[in-house]
């Protein structure tokens, strides 16, 4: 039985650095628990002379050689925060190799090569957790991978960035358009120095495959998940939102639809009764459907060192415990392969802005359109007059691809401006 559990660090950011120190802090109190000490062993960074939080004596194991830190024959554990995909991927390997349990935050890498990783770790018969990698500091891919395991989940539909979230709680709230909220999120250090897979939404693509992986036991890689981001929204959208009874989130969904699931990241729509509305500024949350569970809700802190650091910290503990009885922790669970349908399969209802000529026949020629291409339309008004008309529409549910064809037709008609705004409508029809 060992008698301590040595652990190798690759980065020491804000988040590494939050996992360095409450680690140290309750070390007392894991070795208790654990009946065994784990501590620090090394910690591998760019440059030894940035200033950085740590312990005090902690600045001894710092070192610019990843390399020597997952080759390291006394390192049992790696923890992975340096982000990416190269040379990340390559040192995690070479630590599998080894022998090394892995703890990781990094959702880039297991939304693209993941299945490479497990792989390798089943192979080598070491463990690989990676609570951190999604929604920070919120239990969520333990609860769906062990709690969840015995139950078919349905659905999930989330809120996974804090950037976007926190953006569009500023439009929502405060009335501002995209480029002053964003301009206000980059000022209060909210977002990286090119928010760009923030508010395109490539960063929550990557956490919807890596969740609809595990809810679903099939493989789903980012490049799968349909996307849209934030960036093309009006303030107009959130005002007319908001005067219907709805807000607009960005949301990771994904379905089981049997033998095909469905992923998708997207603005939308979301009454304001739903529980996901109520979430605001930087928070996260994930809203669970299962057969015989119901509907659950996982919501918190999203981001950020302490939060994600007790992700991590709780994931060397479970690892440092199989490492102490002998045993090993659920590695990879996709077992299936399921297709990822194709958005224009889906169905969804639609909210669209219309910039139109205030002249008689012009509201007959779009609901024309919409006949034409068997979308029924729920509600529309119009909105203003003269240069300044406009035309609002909710629809029923539709499938996508009828959805778009009908787009052709409207933006084709003499009486349409421009189609101004699109947007998805989730949670419930009335």
């Amino acid at each position: 039985m060992k008698s301590s559990i040595k652990i190798g660090q690759l980065g020491c950011g804000i988040v590494g650095s939050a996992a360095v120190r409450m680690l140290h802090a309750n070390a007392d109190d894991i070795a208790r628990r654990l009946g065994v000490n784990v501590g620090y062993h090394s910690i591998a960074v760019r440059n030894i002379g940035k200033e950085r939080d740590l312990p005090e004596g902690y600045a001894a194991m710092l070192t610019t050689d990843p390399a020597a830190v997952v080759n390291d024959p006394e390192v049992d554990v790696i923890v992975e925060v340096m982000g990416g995909i190269e040379p990340t991927r390559t040192l995690l390997l070479d630590a599998i190799a080894n022998g090394k349990s892995i703890v990781t935050a990094n959702k880039e890498l297991l939304a693209t090569l993941g299945q490479e990783l497990f792989d390798a770790a089943d192979r080598a018969g070491v463990d690989i957790y990676y609570e951190a990698a999604v929604g920070g500091g919120i239990p969520l891919i333990r609860p769906l991978k062990e709690g969840l395991a015995g139950e078919r989940i349905t659905r999930f539909m989330g809120i996974v960035n804090g950037t976007t979230n926190y953006i569009l709680t500023l439009m929502d709230e405060d009335g501002l358009d995209f480029g002053e909220a964003l301009a206000l999120a980059e000022q209060l250090g909210y977002t990286e120095l090119d928010p760009t897979a923030d508010i395109e939404g490539f960063d929550a693509a990557a956490k919807a495959a890596i969740l609809a992986s595990i809810a679903f036991n099939t493989r789903v890689v980012a490049g799968d998940v349909y996307r849209e981001g934030i960036s093309k929204l009006r303030a107009d959208d959130i005002a007319f939102a908001k005067r219907l009874g709805y807000t607009v989130k960005l949301l990771a969904i994904a379905e089981d639809m049997g033998d095909e699931i469905a992923v998708r990241v997207h603005p939308a729509m979301v009454p304001l009764e739903h529980p996901l509305a109520s979430v605001r500024e930087n928070l996260n949350a994930v809203f669970v459907e299962g057969e015989r569970v119901g509907e659950l809700m996982f919501y918190g802190r999203g981001a950020g060192g302490g939060p994600t650091g007790t992700s991590i910290v709780g994931d060397v503990l479970t690892v440092a415990r199989n490492l102490v009885t002998g045993g090993r922790g659920p590695g990879c669970t996709c077992t299936l392969t399921k297709k990822v349908r194709s958005i224009d399969a889906n169905e969804a209802q639609h909210y669209l802005l219309l910039e139109v000529a205030d002249e008689p026949g012009v509201l007959a020629a779009v609901a024309t359109a919409f006949s034409d291409n068997a979308v029924s339309i729920k509600s529309v008004w119009q909105e203003g007059h003269g240069n300044d008309a406009q035309l609002v529409l909710i629809t029923h549910r539709a499938r996508e691809s009828a959805f778009q064809d009908t787009l052709k037709a409207v933006r084709a008609l003499k009486g349409v401006r421009e189609v101004a705004s699109v947007l998805r409508v989730e949670g419930s029809e009335a």
